[in-house]
């Protein structure tokens, strides 16, 4: 058997926020030790609502535990192919819930929404966010991955992630960085998405997981067969090591796969 993902329950939403909040902060400053920026991958649903809990209290004084934004540079995993201030964009969620309510002093980051102008034709859409990443990832050199320093993803209740979707022709995509999918099974039906390959290549990549209506998924995901073919299996096989799932009591409920005690 080969290095697992692991797997990290809370008592409460709290808690998780603060365990994430030093996991962010330890991938921030790996990533400022690297190349001076941190790279980072958001996805949508209750995440950002997650990730503002975690990252917008205030430092306790130390560098250690110090979020620089400015330093930052904000992709996003998948966006629907709606309007920058449509209900259903990520974009819009992550604003209103993160980037509009970070404090001066902890500086704005630079973030990477989609081209609103090629809405009606998603593979340009595609195209168009694929060259942003190409800009900030092989300017310098050609790679053939990007690798970002953290992917914060979360995990639907058919166990689909980003916007890669069970048994979706995309699994497949081998060479895209970002793809378009216009058959979403959960609307709007028009979007686009980062490839596996591009999800499993990030420096880490976490899974933020919460409540007991997502406890059937996960039991899937981590105790059975078929659910190593579902997305968010496919990140763990590909990932291994490398992801951290962060999840509260309610949603682990019964599944069987080892729980890590600490980070």
């Amino acid at each position: 058997m080969g290095k697992q993902p692991n797997l990290y329950a809370f008592d409460d939403i709290s808690t998780l926020a603060r365990r994430l909040r030093t996991y962010v902060i330890q991938c921030q400053n790996a990533g400022f030790d690297r190349h001076g920026l941190f790279k980072v991958a958001v996805s949508g649903g209750s995440l950002p609502s997650t990730l503002a809990k975690a990252l917008l209290e205030p430092a306790d004084g130390g560098s250690e535990d110090a979020v620089d934004f400015a330093k930052w540079e904000i992709f996003f995993a998948d966006e629907r192919a709606v309007p920058l201030d449509h209900a259903d964009s990520n974009y819009k969620l992550l604003k209103n819930e993160l980037l509009d309510k970070i404090p001066t002093p902890m500086g704005q980051p630079i973030v990477h929404p989609v081209d609103a102008k090629l809405l009606d034709d998603v593979q340009e859409m595609a195209d168009q966010y694929q060259d942003t990443l190409m800009q900030s990832f092989a300017a310098k050199d050609s790679v053939k991955l990007p690798i970002f320093d953290l992917l914060l993803l979360g995990c639907g209740p058919d166990g689909h992630t980003c916007s890669l979707f069970p048994n979706h022709e995309l699994l497949r995509e081998s060479d895209a960085w970002v793809a378009p999918i216009e058959d979403s099974p959960k609307p709007p039906a028009k979007r686009i998405t980062l490839s596996l390959p591009v999800v499993t290549h990030g420096t880490k990549i976490a899974f933020i997981a919460t409540g007991a209506g997502k406890k059937d998924i996960m039991k899937q995901i981590f105790d059975t067969e078929e659910g190593r073919s579902l997305p968010c299996g496919l990140v763990n096989e590909g990932g291994a090591e490398k992801v951290s799932w962060f999840t509260d009591n309610g949603a682990v409920e019964g599944v069987g796969f080892p729980r890590r005690g600490s980070l």
